[in-house]
C-alpha cells in the first residue's frame, strides 16, 4: 500500500514538474511573440555626402556684410535703365539691356553694360560721350527702373518677388510678402550677388532683437525662408505623429508627450529614447520618463528633427492581448488536476 502511494506521489510530482515546465515555456514564448510583434527600430543608412549634412547654421556677425555702406548693383540683361546728365536735361534716354548685354544710346550707339556695376556703367557712358565729343566730362547718373535686378526674390516657405527701388529693410520685405507663416523659421538666409557667402540672420521672437537683425535688402537679393524643424513621436504614444516646433518657445519632452495624448498602456516608460542626428552621425539617449514626470530627472528640450521612440513592454502587451490570462488559467487547471490526482 505504501509502495502504491509512493508511486502515486512520484507520478504526481512528475506531472507537476511537467506542467511547471510547460508553463515556463509557454510564458517565454508569449513574451517573445509580444516583443517581436513589431520590426526592430533601425538607424539611418550611412550618408555618402560627408559631414556637411545638417551642418549647424552660423549667423553672420560681420557688420560690413550686414549693413554695407555702399551697395553697387550689377546690371544684367533685361534691366530697364534711365540715364541723366547733370545740368543737361535734354539728354535723358531710357532703354532695356538686350540679351547680348548691350544698350543702344543716342549719340554714342551700342554700349556693353551687362556685368558692370551701376557705377562702372556710369563711368563708361560718360567716357563714351566724352570720346564722341558730345559732352566734356559729363556727370552721368544711371538708375534701374525695371527688370530682374529691380526686385528681391523669396523662396522656401514664402514665394514671390518684391519690387525694390534702391533698398528696403528685411522686415519691410517680409511684410510686403505677407509676413512669416507659422511653419517658417526665424533664421533667414540672404544670397546676394557678389557676396561669396550667404548672409544669415536670426529674427528671433523678441522685437528688440528683430530690429537688430533688420538688415537692408538690395535688388537682386534672394531671401531663403526655411521651414522650421519638427519632432517625430514614434512608438507607444496614444497619438504618435509629427509635432511642428515654434520659434517662440522651446518644446520639452513632457510637453511633446502631452501633445500626443500621453503614453499608451503598452509603453515601456523606463526605456524611452531620444534619437538625434548631428551632421552625419546619430546619437541615442535613453531616459526614464517616469523620473522626468515626477521631477526626479530634468525635462530635456527637444531639437529639430529629434525622434522620440517609446518601445513596447512585452508583459503589458501580453496582458492586453489576454495571453497572460490564458496562461494563468492553464496553470490553474494544471494545479487543479494535480490536486485531483493526489486525491
Amino acid at each position: 500500500m505504501r509502495t502504491r502511494s509512493t508511486h502515486s506521489a512520484v507520478r504526481s510530482g512528475s506531472h507537476a514538474a511537467c506542467f511547471a515546465r510547460l508553463s515556463q515555456i509557454a510564458a517565454a514564448a508569449l513574451l517573445l511573440a509580444a516583443t517581436c510583434a513589431r520590426a526592430q527600430f533601425n538607424g539611418p543608412a550611412t550618408s555618402t555626402v560627408g559631414p556637411e549634412v545638417n551642418r549647424p547654421t552660423s549667423l553672420t556677425t560681420d557688420r560690413a556684410l550686414l549693413y554695407p555702406a555702399v551697395h553697387d548693383q550689377v546690371l544684367t540683361s533685361g534691366d530697364q535703365l534711365q540715364i541723366h546728365i547733370f545740368n543737361q536735361p535734354e539728354y535723358s534716354p531710357t532703354g532695356r539691356i538686350s540679351t547680348d548685354g548691350s544698350l543702344q544710346l543716342p549719340l554714342i550707339g551700342e554700349v556693353k553694360l551687362a556685368g558692370l556695376t551701376v557705377t562702372e556703367a556710369e563711368v563708361k557712358i560718360s567716357h563714351e560721350l566724352d570720346l564722341a565729343g558730345m559732352y566734356r566730362n559729363p556727370a552721368v547718373t544711371l538708375s534701374v527702373t525695371e527688370g530682374p535686378n529691380a526686385s528681391a526674390t523669396m523662396v522656401g516657405e514664402m514665394h514671390g518677388t518684391i519690387p525694390l527701388i534702391g533698398s528696403r529693410r528685411l522686415l519691410e520685405v517680409l511684410s510686403a510678402a505677407g509676413g512669416l507663416p507659422n511653419t517658417a523659421s526665424h533664421v533667414i538666409t540672404i544670397n546676394r550677388p557678389g557676396v561669396p557667402e550667404p548672409i544669415v540672420v536670426d529674427l528671433g521672437s523678441d522685437p528688440l532683437h528683430s530690429a537688430l537683425a533688420n538688415v537692408p535688402i538690395f535688388p537682386g537679393d534672394t531671401i531663403v525662408v526655411a521651414r522650421i524643424g519638427v519632432v517625430y513621436m514614434v512608438g507607444e504614444f496614444k497619438a504618435p505623429g509629427v509635432i511642428n516646433l515654434t520659434p517662440y518657445a522651446p518644446l520639452t519632452l513632457m510637453q511633446a508627450t502631452a501633445l500626443t495624448g500621453g503614453l499608451a498602456f503598452e509603453a515601456k516608460p523606463k526605456d524611452v529614447r531620444i534619437i538625434r542626428t548631428v551632421g552625419d552621425k546619430r546619437t541615442v539617449v535613453k531616459l526614464d520618463v517616469d523620473a522626468v514626470f515626477y521631477g526626479k530627472a530634468p525635462d530635456p528640450i527637444l531639437q529639430p528633427n529629434d525622434i522620440v521612440f517609446v518601445p513596447q513592454s512585452g508583459l503589458k502587451v501580453a496582458i492586453q492581448q489576454g495571453g497572460l490570462g490564458a496562461l494563468l488559467g492553464a496553470v490553474s487547471l494544471a494545479i487543479t488536476s494535480i490536486a485531483i490526482i493526489r486525491q
